[in-house]
């Protein structure tokens, strides 16, 4: 796709004017200057701080894609969520879905039952962490009719990462402070504590346990498991066994259940 200059530039008028932007100017400036870059389907902002459940400030879906990209993924899915990971972790630049995603993500329960649902061929982000353990990601979304970005589109878009993360910072340098003071747009209000911290301890799994669980979850191996962890795959193995048999289960279908029917009742 060749670069709009004209979008371009009349995109990037607000932050030349240096007016104030809200939440939704600011994601409305970024939606504009990637149109002028590279195809896109849908876009969407999330704030995250720590375990809390995160807030969407901008969003193009229509409603039957806010439910599953928003209403389902603020309920518990962030949780085992790649981005929310990385966000967690203090990721900054621009990244694709295939480079932060576990070993095993891609045929994951995970996968199979909530991403693979969202009809995505790939999804991208830009990763802006914040001041007060806060994270900023705006991430651009191609549906499988539309297929993958391209190595052209990617590299146009890393090359963008600097400007997007200035705009980023420019634009909602306060946004933790800003939404924790005016959260009635959002249906989970910033500040609100997840329960994933508890459903595993309240199911009587040891702090190992629940560890392993939630890495098996998020789509890693055994074997990565074991490396992240210091410990032979075979102990990896050994705590699943016991985890199912505590939990009187017997695949991962009824382990993700059982993990996100616990959060919804939290």
């Amino acid at each position: 796709m060749a670069v709009d200059v004209n979008a371009l530039f009349a995109s990037l008028m607000p932050v030349v004017e240096r007016r104030p932007l809200s939440e939704r100017e600011t994601g409305a400036v970024f939606r504009g200057l990637m149109k002028s870059l590279v195809h896109f389907d849908n876009a969407v902002g999330f704030v995250y701080r720590g375990e809390e459940r995160p807030i969407d400030f901008y969003d193009t879906f229509d409603a039957e894609k806010y439910d599953i990209h928003v209403t389902v993924y603020q309920a518990g899915a962030f949780l085992l969520d790649p981005f929310y990971h990385a966000t967690r972790a203090g990721r900054s630049g621009f990244f694709r879905m295939r480079e932060l995603a576990p070993d095993r993500f891609f045929v994951s329960e995970y996968y199979r039952t909530y991403y693979g649902e969202t009809r995505l061929a790939e999804e991208v982000g830009f990763f802006v962490p914040m001041t007060g353990g806060v994270g900023v990601v705006l991430s651009l979304m191609r549906l499988e009719q539309s297929g993958a970005f391209s190595p052209a589109d990617i590299k146009m878009l890393r090359s963008a990462a600097p400007l997007v993360l200035a705009l980023v910072r420019s634009g909602l340098g306060d946004i933790g402070a800003r939404l924790a003071r005016s959260p009635v747009e959002s249906p989970t209000p910033f500040g609100e504590a997840s329960a994933a911290s508890d459903v595993w301890s309240r199911l009587g799994l040891t702090d190992r346990e629940a560890t392993i669980v939630d890495l098996v979850l998020q789509g890693h191996s055994s074997e990565a498991i074991g490396l992240r962890l210091g410990i032979s795959t075979g102990t990896v193995k050994v705590h699943r066994r016991n985890v199912y048999r505590k939990l009187d289960i017997s695949s991962q279908t009824q382990l993700l259940s059982l993990y996100l029917g616990n959060l919804e009742r939290s």
